[in-house]
């Protein structure tokens, strides 16, 4: 692992990590500081690296690429006075395609090409399913990769374009893109968005003051004073300048296939997706679950932050009171200092604590998001056990993650899913608690508005970490021997 990127800690290990957030303002004095304040909120979608591409009339493109955390970088004013002008877009990384673990500067996005029509610079967020295939084709044509990022297979693509325009040059590669895609773009005049087909992935459009804005969510908004305009539809291309906002429809029309799990896990809690709270949906989800696995219990402990509504929702509706049992450390980050064995030893306990004087002789309900590996959840049900609970039951926020993302999300490989290898009973035993429930897939279609639950023979959400049926073919893994679930 490079010298600039400190280890990770074992809590975070053992969390699904987002893939990136995107951001552009376009029509606003010094719109990198906006962009800076905006990738700030949108931080927990990428911890590894952010990058700002600016334009200015008179001073042409400039660019920062740094490791690390948007504060720490993107506040100081001696790097912000060299990114100058109305229009910028920025990117913050979680790295999901690449050289995972071995970040390299030439990874960090946004990337920057000129074209005989002059220069852009493209921010993508989510995964690219036949990068590879794209990538060799490219290379035999004389292509020269900068980065082992698949995104950046856009913009030679983008560049083999015959189209006039770079707009139509990037409609013409993202028709030989798979996978998921929000796309923010910019040239010299232009800020644009694109989403894929689907819609997997989130983009929002804003305004603030004269200006418009992109954003992978509504958080990113509200930090730079701009107002929620709508959704950038699935499918859909816009095109923003100093006129305003124009739309396009590059692609086939599909029935959206939007993540579920931002509403679970990925997006932040104060975001609207989808006219929802997702607050509000994560709540609801506690609900759900505890209409469908309701135990005796004294107390009902989020595991903090992402398991926090939903426990508030699953003492709502059992009538368990609320507690927080388990105390956060905030000020611990990726930043900590692990210097000896023993340290490290102590894992879980560096970032999280349990109120020993609330949960001594309690039987104990905690709520989490997700089981991934299984090996946080171990360590969290010793330290209550070893806080004097009485009892452990772990009510899980979503079903059982059983299938390796390949649209944007970095999960383990299939066999490391402790899901993929264990029924939910063997799970219980292997993690030595009381009792286990996951909320069931139709129980979390409730809970995000389908009142009727999930309809197999048309999901309208990608659930496909959780019921394997991936709305487009993994094609690279495919060709690596992956094995698509079959059709029931």
């Amino acid at each position: 692992m490079p010298k600039h990127m400190p280890p990770a800690h074992p809590f975070d290990d053992d969390k699904l990590k987002e893939e990136c957030g995107v951001f552009g303002v376009i029509g606003v004095t010094d719109a990198a500081n906006f962009v800076a304040l905006g990738l700030h909120a949108l931080q927990h979608r990428g911890q590894e690296a952010g990058g700002i591409v600016c334009h200015h009339p008179d001073h042409g493109f400039n660019s920062a690429r740094r490791f690390g955390y948007v504060r720490d970088n993107f506040t100081k004013q001696s790097l912000m006075e060299t990114l100058p002008g109305p229009l910028a877009i920025g990117h913050v990384r979680y790295s999901t395609a690449g050289s995972k673990g071995q970040t390299a500067i030439r990874d960090v996005q946004p990337f920057f090409g000129e074209f005989a029509m002059g220069g852009a610079a493209i921010a993508h967020n989510g995964n690219i399913t036949n990068a590879e295939a794209l990538r060799k084709e490219l290379i035999e044509r004389g292509s020269i990769f900068q980065s082992t990022s698949d995104s950046e297979c856009i913009i030679h693509l983008m560049a083999r374009s015959l189209q006039r325009t770079i707009p139509e040059r990037m409609e013409d590669a993202l028709r030989r893109v798979e996978g998921a895609f929000s796309v923010v773009a910019m040239t010299r005049t232009k800020l644009i968005g694109v989403r894929d087909p689907l819609g997997v992935r989130p983009l929002v459009l804003g305004q603030v003051a004269d200006g418009w804005v992109l954003s992978s969510e509504t958080c990113a908004l509200d930090i730079i004073g701009a107002r929620f305009v709508r959704e950038v539809e699935p499918g859909e291309m816009v095109v923003i300048t100093d006129k305003g906002v124009e739309s396009h429809y590059p692609f086939r029309r599909q029935k959206s296939r939007f993540c579920i799990f931002e509403h679970v896990y990925f997006s932040r809690p104060d975001s609207i997706i989808g006219g929802k709270s997702v607050y509000e949906t994560r709540r609801q989800i506690g609900v759900e679950l505890a209409k469908e696995s309701h135990v005796d219990a004294d107390l009902v402990c989020p595991v903090p932050d992402s398991g926090t509504p939903a426990a508030i929702g699953f003492s709502q509706q059992s009538g368990i009171p609320y507690a927080m049992g388990i105390i956060r450390n905030q000020y611990m980050g990726r930043t900590f200092i692990e210097p000896t064995e023993q340290i490290r030893n102590m894992g879980v306990r560096l970032k999280l604590n349990v109120n020993r004087a609330l949960i001594e002789g309690k039987r104990v309900i905690l709520v989490d998001d997700s089981v991934v590996r299984g090996t946080t959840s171990r360590k969290i049900k010793e330290m209550i056990l070893d806080a004097g609970a009485k009892e452990v039951h772990f009510r899980i926020a979503s079903p059982p993650t059983a299938w390796p993302c390949f649209y944007g999300v970095d999960t383990p490989q299939r066999e490391k899913l402790l899901a993929a290898t264990m029924s939910e009973d063997e799970m219980r035993e292997h993690l030595a608690v009381d009792s286990l429930k996951f909320i069931s897939l139709d129980g979390l279609y409730r809970a995000v508005g389908e009142t009727e639950g999930r309809k197999n023979d048309c999901p309208q959400y990608c659930d496909a970490c959780f019921s394997g049926e991936y709305p487009v073919v993994p094609s690279d893994m495919v060709e690596k021997g992956f094995e698509i679930k079959a059709a029931e």
